[in-house]
């Protein structure tokens, strides 16, 4: 648009001198007048004509150049992602052809590293495992035989209890017998078995279940005591002097029952065993 104007401007300046001319020549304004605005008015019409093919051409050329820019832009768009394509697929290719081989090893290699590694884990918690179930195995039985072990001991007290109660020497024996069935060698049973042995006159037998007590354990001083009893009994006085004199060293208030022993009343006058007494005494 001010282009248009400048241009109309120009013209109007130029046709000053001609109207000015003609207006000279010409005595009649109204003859010219509207010939002269005919003029004007088909040239600006011109001009504006003239102007809207210029826009229709700068319209036309613009739209060429985005459209060529454009081509252009797809162009090499297309051909930068063909030579892209095509040198990924030459990298492949080679890595395909060359690297194959040393893939495939690579990956045996890695299982093969990855199963050694799997085995050594699976050995190595085996073991711990084999360890615990072993460990676990020997507690449970070591808890078995405890409970047994309560058991039997409960089931023995329960048998002493039966024994204190027993009115005569022989049941008392059963019950004896019963307690080491359960235990085997347990020399407090053996002691009062032979206790029991002595009241019913079996002293030899008594003797000889002593003599079971003192092998095992030498300084026992009921064991002594109730051997010392047999002896007294089957008229060994000096013998069941040496065992009375064990038996009082190893169990001092052993001393308090002898004058009141009906087993030792065949023994007194025997100087030695008055002495025990005095000693008792003093």
């Amino acid at each position: 648009m001010p282009v248009v104007l400048a241009l109309l401007i120009s013209f109007l300046t130029c046709l000053q001198p001609v109207y000015a001319e003609q207006t000279k020549h010409s005595e009649s304004d109204l003859l010219d007048r509207p010939l002269m605005e005919r003029y004007i008015l088909d040239e600006l019409k011109s001009l504006r004509q003239d102007q809207q093919d210029l826009e229709r051409k700068l319209i036309v050329q613009i739209t060429d150049r985005e459209l060529s820019v454009a081509d252009k832009s797809l162009n090499y768009a297309n051909v930068t992602v063909t030579y892209f394509f095509y040198i990924i697929a030459g990298v492949a290719s080679m890595i395909a052809f060359v690297g194959w081989q040393s893939l495939r090893e690579f990956k045996a290699n890695t299982k093969e590293m990855a199963d050694k590694r799997l085995d050594a884990i699976a050995d190595e918690y085996q073991k711990k495992f084999g360890a615990l179930e072993r460990d676990l195995k020997r507690k449970t039985r070591i808890i078995s035989e405890n409970n047994k072990e309560i058991e039997k001991i409960n089931e023995i007290h329960n048998l002493w209890l039966r024994a204190q109660s027993m009115p005569t020497a022989e049941q008392r024996i059963d019950v004896y017998d019963e307690i080491l069935t359960l235990r085997p060698g347990d020399l407090e049973a053996l002691t009062y078995k032979a206790d029991a042995a002595m009241e019913i006159k079996e002293y030899h037998w008594a003797l000889s279940l002593c003599n079971r007590v003192l092998e095992l354990d030498d300084t026992n001083g009921p064991a002594l005591y109730q051997r010392a009893c047999a002896y007294s009994r089957l008229g060994i006085e000096e013998q069941a002097i040496e065992d009375l004199t064990r038996a009082i060293d190893a169990s001092p208030s052993i001393r308090d029952l002898i004058d009141t022993e009906p087993d030792l009343e065949g023994m007194h006058g025997n100087p030695r065993f008055d002495a025990l007494l005095s000693e008792g005494e003093g």
